[in-house]
C-alpha cells in the first residue's frame, strides 16, 4: 500500500499565463486590428491602444499565475484559483476517476502540459493544473493515480496493458475514403471549373472565393481530425482504458469502464469493402469542461478510429465481456415497412449487455450495458400495428445514446419487455454487490443467465411466420 503523503502549495510555471494568451490570439489579434481597420491601414501617431490591450493581456496573465496554487494535503487535492472571485476545488484522491496529462500544440513549444483530475461527479468538481513541466505533468499524474488506488507508481504503471494501436496508414487512407474528403475535393474542383466558365469578372471572384472556402475547410477539417487521432493506442488500466493519441497537440486519457454505458460500432459505407470499423463509446457525464476542446468533450467518445472487423471484436471481448453480436433477425413481413433497412436488423441479448444493429447504408451496432438502463419501453406506430409489428427501447441517460430493438413481432416485443426489466434489476444488483465485494450466489447468477438465455431464444435467426407466436418459457 502506498501512503498519501503532504505536498506544500506550489504554483504552476510561470509560462503558463503565455499560453493561455495564446489560445485566444486570435481575440486579441482582432481587437489589435481594429484601429488600423478603420483608419485603412494608418496609424495615428500618439495611439497606444493596441499597446495597452496587450498590457492589459499580460498583466491578467500575471495576476491570473500568481493567485493559482495547489497541494496535496490530508488525501485531498486542493487547487485555488480567483483574485476578485476566489475558487475552491477540493478533490478527494479516493474520488479522483482519472488523470488526463494534455499537450496542446503551443504548450508542447515551451515543453508544458495541462493535468486534468476528473472524478465524474459534477461539472465544476474537476480540477485543472494548466500548466506545469511536462515531465513533472507525468511524474503529479503517476502520483496521484497510485494514491488514489492505494498501490505504488511502480504497481500502477506495470498492470498497464495494451489492447489496441491504430495504423496510420490506415487511419489516412480511411479519413480520405469515409466520403467527406472526396466529396469535399469536387465540389472545390466544381466551382474552379465554373469560374474559368463564367464570363464575368464578379462571377469568376465570387467562385473562386467560395472554392476557397470549401478548401479551407477541407483542410481544417482532416487537420482535426488527424491531429487528434493519429499514434492512437489504448491500453487497459487499473483505474480504466488509457488513450494516447495525437499528431501536433497530444492527450493521454483515462475513461473508467465504469463510465461506458453504451458502445457503438459503425460501418460507413465506403469502409466495408475493407472491412474497416470505428468503436465508440457512450461515457455517462459527459459534457464539455472549462478549457476543454470541443472535440473532447462530446458524449461520444472514440476509442478505436479505425479497425478491422477482427480487430474490433477482439478489444470489444476484453472492453465489454459477454457482449456478443447481434443476430436475431426480425420477421419477413418487416420486410413492408423496412425494405432497404431490413438486411442489417438484428438484435441480440446477454445476462449483461443489450444489443441492436441498424443502417441503410452505414451498419451501424449498438450495445448497452443493463446495468446501465433506466427504462424500457414499448413502442408501436399505425404501420406496425397494421403488421403487428413493435419496437422495444432501452434507454440509458443522456440524448444520443440507447438501443431500439426495432420491428419485432408485438407479443414478443411484449414478453421481452416484461422479462427485460427483471434483467436489468438483476444486473444493477449484481453491479452493487460486486462494487461492494458482496458475495454472489449461485441460484441468483443461475437466475440472471437462465432469464438472459430465454431472451435470447426470443431472437431466432429467422421468424418467416410470427403468426405461430414465440415460445415463452414457463415463468
Amino acid at each position: 500500500m502506498s501512503e498519501t503523503p503532504n505536498l506544500p502549495w506550489q504554483r504552476l510555471h510561470p509560462l503558463s499565463p503565455v499560453i493561455q494568451l495564446g489560445r485566444s490570439a486570435v481575440a486579441v489579434l482582432f481587437v489589435l486590428a481594429i484601429p488600423y481597420i478603420s483608419n485603412g491601414g494608418r496609424q495615428h501617431s500618439g495611439d497606444y491602444f493596441d499597446v495597452v490591450i496587450i498590457a492589459l493581456a499580460a498583466v491578467g496573465g500575471l495576476i491570473s499565475w500568481l493567485v493559482t496554487r495547489w497541494c496535496v494535503e490530508g488525501g485531498t487535492l486542493r487547487v485555488e484559483t480567483g483574485l476578485i472571485r476566489r475558487r475552491h476545488t477540493q478533490v478527494p484522491l479516493s474520488r479522483i476517476q482519472s488523470v488526463d496529462v494534455v499537450r496542446p500544440a503551443l504548450a508542447r513549444i515551451f515543453g508544458l502540459a495541462e493535468v486534468r483530475v476528473r472524478t465524474g461527479v459534477a461539472r465544476d468538481g474537476d480540477a485543472r493544473l494548466a500548466y506545469v513541466a511536462e515531465e513533472r505533468a507525468e511524474t503529479i499524474r503517476a502520483n496521484l493515480l497510485a494514491w488514489s488506488h492505494g498501490v505504488t507508481i511502480e504497481e500502477a504503471e506495470s498492470l498497464e496493458q495494451p489492447l489496441a494501436a491504430v495504423r496510420n496508414r490506415r487511419l489516412l487512407l480511411a479519413v480520405w475514403l469515409q466520403g467527406v474528403v472526396p466529396f469535399e475535393i469536387l465540389l472545390a474542383v466544381g466551382f474552379l471549373v465554373a469560374a474559368f466558365l463564367v464570363p464575368t469578372p464578379g462571377g469568376r471572384s465570387s467562385l473562386l472565393g467560395t472554392a476557397a472556402v470549401w478548401i479551407v475547410l477541407l483542410v481544417v477539417a482532416v487537420g482535426n481530425r488527424l491531429n487528434s487521432q493519429l499514434a492512437y493506442e489504448v491500453a487497459e488500466a487499473p483505474d480504466g482504458l488509457r488513450i494516447r493519441g495525437g499528431l501536433i497537440g497530444t492527450v493521454v486519457e483515462t475513461l473508467p469502464k465504469e463510465r461506458i454505458q453504451a458502445l457503438r460500432q459503425i460501418e460507413p459505407l465506403w469502409w466495408r469493402p475493407f472491412g474497416w470499423v470505428r468503436v465508440d463509446a457512450d461515457v455517462a457525464g459527459g459534457q464539455r469542461r472549462k478549457g476543454e476542446d470541443r472535440g473532447m468533450s462530446g458524449q461520444m467518445r472514440i476509442l478505436l478510429p479505425v479497425a478491422t472487423r477482427k480487430e474490433a471484436a477482439l478489444f470489444l471481448a476484453e472492453v465489454a465481456r459477454g457482449a456478443l453480436p447481434p443476430n436475431g433477425r426480425p420477421p419477413s413481413r418487416a420486410h413492408i415497412k423496412t425494405l432497404l433497412s431490413y438486411h442489417f436488423l438484428a438484435v441480440g441479448l446477454t445476462p449483461g449487455w443489450g444489443a441492436a444493429c441498424t443502417g441503410r447504408l452505414r451498419r451501424t451496432t449498438t450495445w448497452v450495458a443493463l446495468n446501465k438502463v433506466q427504462s424500457v419501453r414499448w413502442s408501436q406506430g399505425p404501420v406496425q400495428r397494421r403488421l403487428k409489428l413493435a419496437t422495444l427501447h432501452l434507454d440509458v441517460a443522456g440524448r444520443r445514446v440507447g438501443v431500439s430493438l426495432k420491428d419485432r413481432d408485438s407479443l414478443e416485443a411484449h414478453q421481452m419487455g416484461e422479462q427485460l426489466t427483471a434483467l436489468c434489476r438483476d444486473a444493477r444488483q449484481l453491479d452493487r454487490i460486486t462494487a461492494k465485494g458482496g458475495p454472489w450466489s449461485a441460484a441468483d447468477r443461475d437466475h440472471q443467465m437462465s432469464t438472459a438465455a430465454a431472451l435470447g431464444s426470443r431472437c431466432p435467426q429467422d421468424q418467416s411466420d410470427a403468426s405461430q407466436g414465440p415460445t415463452v418459457p414457463p415463468g
